[in-house]
């Protein structure tokens, strides 16, 4: 197979239109998106979106492992460290910046696209790659798929538009679900908003050619909508999903989380004395997780359960280059992905010792509003 970052292709349709389907390339990386790969893929999702020819885009994970597992945070602990380590509050943050303002672009425009894009959810998708996931027309899962916000672990938050999408789930659930790094199957997905269909890892290739036999119409958004919807249904098979995780618990986890703060929650949480194996696994990942995160992760849902998306991407560009420059994001992922001693020295003790002066600091943003990457976000229409 080739070693460029997107592989892209043009499938020719019945009716004389064509599919685009892109793949992520980096299966020995399980396919996290590098910087590279979020510009190429924003740039041939332009390209597809004023082409009339183009009635529908595939977006696929190479390898039969995960579709994404992530963002490339070993690289931006690499731009971050590769002066000297542990540079401090000073740490040049240029590549964060870049980074995470490109792949909170692509994961916009994933989101307004005009045109039904669908997503193949198999196996592996955690942080970066719901944020691919999460703003597709159909969000296709499978009995692999299994799905993580796991930023508790290195010192980071749930970003990618989470901030936003993880309050439209059921009370608290999205609190919890970021304090936890929880991990959810198809079902879940379905359960809570992050997947439209659960269809057998088997009928991949069988979906495709369905969809080269459709007949797309006038070409209007409807009409392209219509009939990727079309296509899908006979091949959608709940009965077929594991039994979910989330939804028999959800009196259980509302209960645990409550409505009050950070700290309350995670008190309640890890004094949970259930024996349930998915209950433990979870309250595991919150005791040796990142305090700062549990505060962010708080803090962030409180602030964007009314704003947009937009606003909360912007929002989240700012806490994102703050986790890097003064967080603990560096020393979250020496420890679990670079020396992999699984022994993080986090900055605060636990979750109350975080002080609110420096929680707030977290939130400045480290340029002024007409500078902000993101500032025209969500502004006006784009072409296509």
């Amino acid at each position: 197979m080739s070693d460029l970052p997107v592989l892209f292709d043009e499938l020719p349709t019945a009716d004389g239109g064509r599919i685009g389907v892109a793949t992520l390339n980096a299966p020995r990386s399980l396919n996290s998106l590098s910087l590279e790969m979020a510009r190429q893929l924003e740039a041939k999702l332009d390209a597809w979106a004023v082409d009339r020819s183009i009635v529908a885009v595939w977006l696929e994970g190479s390898g039969d492992k995960a579709f994404c597992a992530g963002g490339d945070v070993v690289a931006l602990y690499r731009s971050l460290t590769e002066e000297g380590e542990n540079r401090g509050a000073g740490r040049d943050s240029l590549l964060a910046e870049t980074y995470f303002a490109q792949e909170y672009h692509l994961d916009y425009r994933i989101h307004t696209y005009p045109k039904p894009l669908l997503v193949w959810g198999d196996g592996i998708v955690m942080g970066g790659g719901l944020g691919l996931m999460a703003g597709g027309f159909q969000r296709l899962v499978t009995e692999t798929t299994r799905i993580a916000m796991p930023e508790i672990t290195i010192g980071l938050y749930p970003d990618i538009g989470a901030s936003w999408f993880l309050n439209r789930m059921p009370a608290r659930v999205g609190a919890y679900l970021g304090l936890t790094g929880a991990q959810l199957n198809a079902r879940d997905a379905i359960d809570l908003g992050l997947a439209d269909r659960f269809i057998p890892h088997e009928c991949r290739d069988a979906v495709l050619e369905a969809l080269a036999e459709a007949d797309f119409g006038d070409r209007s958004e409807a009409g392209l909508r219509g009939a990727v919807q079309a296509v899908l249904d006979p091949f959608e098979a709940r009965d077929q999903a594991p039994a979910g995780q989330v939804m028999p618990r959800l009196d259980h986890i509302q209960a645990l989380v409550g409505s009050v703060d950070a700290a309350t929650a995670v008190r309640r949480i890890l004094a949970d004395d259930n024996d349930d194996g998915w209950l433990a696994a979870n309250r595991g990942r919150l005791a040796a997780g990142c305090p700062l995160t549990a505060q962010l992760v708080w803090r962030m849902l409180e602030r964007h359960a009314h704003t947009s998306l937009a606003d909360a991407f912007r929002d989240e560009l700012v806490l994102s280059v703050q986790c890097c420059r003064q967080g603990d994001f560096v020393e979250g992922v020496r420890a679990l992905l670079i020396d992999k001693d699984k022994a993080p020295r986090w900055r605060h003790a636990d979750v109350d010792s975080v002080p609110e002066a420096f929680l707030q600091a977290m939130f400045v943003a480290p340029w002024h509003a007409e500078e902000h990457p993101l500032r025209d976000l969500g502004v006006g229409h784009r072409v296509g």
